[in-house]
């Protein structure tokens, strides 16, 4: 099963992160195979957040680990509560002395922006297969966004052409990672 969840994981990544170029970095980071994914398929918040703390330690040791995603096959559905996690496991990050050091990019299957409408194509832009945190090196984007033209244009340029694409070609994107 873990197996599958990563596969689904890699094409939505390949897909749509890449293929729509939401995030110019990870084509990099998946080209050079520095993608860590972690299935965690029993769990609550207290063992989520020792996990992830555990990812955090991890990464201070391998240099090879580019960015990890923790994936939450079987938890977190309501997003309110993953959400919850989401700002337990930056606090966590924050009084564990990471900040700086490590970010955390949320991705959720029913993902929306604050003051968006759940219909907005734009949620697409973080709706994953399943809930997961990605942790991301600071140092990495730091130097990413340095050779990148406008990165601050990102968001938007990601927003417009979810708008353009329109609600069903979105929908469609994810679904064929499955």
């Amino acid at each position: 099963m873990q197996e599958k969840i990563i596969t689904q994981t890699t094409n939505w990544i390949k897909n749509v992160v890449i293929g729509c170029n939401f995030c110019p970095f990870a084509a990099k980071a998946m080209l050079r195979s520095t993608i860590r994914y972690v299935v965690v398929e029993e769990t609550n918040y207290d063992s989520s957040l020792e996990v992830f703390l555990e990812e955090l330690r991890l990464l201070d040791q391998s240099e090879d680990i580019e960015t990890t995603l923790l994936i939450f096959p079987n938890h977190y559905a309501d997003f309110e509560e993953y959400l919850d996690l989401v700002a337990l496991a930056e606090n966590l990050a924050s009084d564990e002395d990471y900040d700086g050091i490590y970010q955390v990019a949320s991705f959720h299957p029913n993902y929306v922006f604050e003051g968006a409408k759940a219909d907005d194509p734009a949620n697409y832009t973080n709706r994953s297969i399943y809930p997961m945190l990605h942790i991301l090196r600071e140092e990495s984007i730091t130097l990413a966004l340095q050779n990148f033209p406008d990165p601050e244009g990102i968001p938007e340029r990601n927003i417009d052409f979810a708008h353009r694409k329109g609600l069903k070609q979105m929908e469609l994107l994810r679904l064929a990672c499955m």
